[in-house]
């Protein structure tokens, strides 16, 4: 295609102003209202029209829709809440409404080939920002971190199916790795000579994630559907001759996209200028905040003091020895310190019980309190004896208690000590 028949190109079709009027809005409004971190400068600013809709929503589904929720829970860790849900109906609402005023207002116009381009620019920076810090997280291993000392005593049946999915995809650093490459190679979407090739790549993984969301209920469904949204909608120019690539075995030439002038060239090189400044701004703050988090949260994070899982070997209360029935709610079975400032304790009919903990190291002293509503509180003292075996003594409310236990070596566990193998005369499936 010329250069001249690219900056003047044919009129659009009724349908196709009409499709990208209701896209144009669908798609910039879930952009705007679901910055998902995609654009970290303006986070601040997009989050104000979020203030107003927190009282919209609750007010359009209670009055207009009739649909009572807990209208105090808003987008939190999970991304399908009834406050999702119901804005995503009010985003789809609006757009079909002002696409039919669009078209009445504005029928006379050609095409919208400017509009387009800029869509589309917000399109593949959203959805190339998002995958980028979803990739991210994978390869340093933020999202899906090891098996915890909890997860690995839970047993299997009780897993949730998102559990499942998270031990799964935690247990193996390649894994999250490989996931993470492809997902990160979005950053081809950032550049126009690569835009069908990280689409291709994007949807590739969007729709992996989104099969993942589906069918193990993780509650990011709306989000994963969207982005395999936007990995269509920047495709669907080329559909059909990638169709006569692909099936009829045809060669094909792709269109170049309209791409707006500008008059003078020093505004073309500060626009480019801008455009290379923000992608290098954005990926230097995404990839040194995402360090910090694993000095923090992830596998860089320090491990706590007393971290491990500790059989009990024998418990006494007011100096009498409880004996290990499987029926007993009262003595322990296992503690477990997996996370600073916190404890379980599984007692010997598998209930469990959630502590805080408060260490000593100087008195050798141990705090725990319960988080349950009877506020139970142990205060103790702790001897090692070697590397693997520890006391526990003192007192609850009038009780004086003794507990001695015997660290579990965590290599006893397969998915642990399995390791990975390049010859295997018999499958190893446990």
């Amino acid at each position: 295609m010329s250069e001249k028949a690219l900056q003047n190109p044919a009129p659009w079709n009724i349908y196709k102003k009409i499709s990208f009027r209701f896209f144009f809005l669908l798609l910039s409004l879930f952009i705007i209202l679901n910055n998902n971190g995609a654009f970290t400068f303006f986070s601040s600013v997009l989050q104000l029209p979020n203030l107003v809709l927190h009282d919209f929503i609750p007010w359009f589904s209670k009055q207009i829709i009739h649909y009572n929720y807990d209208f105090t829970i808003y987008t939190n860790g999970s991304g399908d809440t009834s406050y999702d849900w119901v804005l995503l109906l009010v985003i789809f609402l609006v757009s079909v409404i002002g696409s039919i005023v669009w078209s009445a207002v504005d029928r006379k116009r050609k095409s919208y080939n400017a509009a387009y381009y800029w869509l589309v620019v917000l399109v593949r920076f959203y959805l190339a920002f998002t995958l980028i810090l979803y990739g991210a997280i994978k390869v340093i291993k933020l999202q899906f971190p090891d098996p915890s000392l909890m997860r690995l005593l839970q047993p299997f049946g009780n897993a949730s199916p998102m559990g499942l999915a998270w031990t799964f995809l935690g247990f193996s650093k390649g894994y999250n790795i490989f996931m993470g490459i492809v997902e990160v190679s979005a950053i081809m979407l950032l550049f126009r000579r690569t835009v069908v090739v990280g689409a291709f790549l994007s949807l590739a993984a969007t729709v992996n994630v989104m099969a993942m969301n589906y069918f193990f209920d993780v509650p990011v469904k709306l989000l994963s559907t969207a982005l395999v949204v936007m990995c269509l909608f920047i495709l669907a120019p080329h559909f059909l001759k990638l169709y006569r690539f692909f099936i009829n075995y045809e060669s094909q030439q792709l269109e170049k996209m309209y791409q707006p002038k500008f008059k003078k060239r020093w505004l073309d090189l500060t626009a480019y200028g801008v455009k290379y400044l923000y992608i290098a701004a954005s990926l230097i703050f995404l990839i040194s905040s995402l360090i910090e988090q694993r000095k923090t949260y992830g596998s860089a994070a320090p491990k706590p003091f007393m971290y491990g899982i500790y059989d009990v070997e024998s418990m006494k209360v007011k100096g009498k020895t409880l004996m290990p029935l499987a029926t007993d709610s009262t003595r322990w079975k296992q503690m477990i310190i997996n996370y600073s400032g916190y404890a379980r304790i599984k007692k010997m009919n598998d209930s469990s019980a959630n502590f805080t903990t408060v260490f000593d190291q100087k008195k050798k002293g141990l705090v725990l309190k319960s988080t349950d509503k009877d506020s139970t509180k142990y205060v103790l003292n702790y001897n090692f004896i070697g590397k693997d075996k520890l006391i526990l003594s003192g007192f609850t409310e009038k009780d004086s208690v003794m507990v001695s236990f015997k660290r579990k070596d965590l290599k006893a566990f397969k998915l642990i000590n399995r390791g990975f193998h390049w010859v295997s005369e018999y499958p190893y499936n446990r």
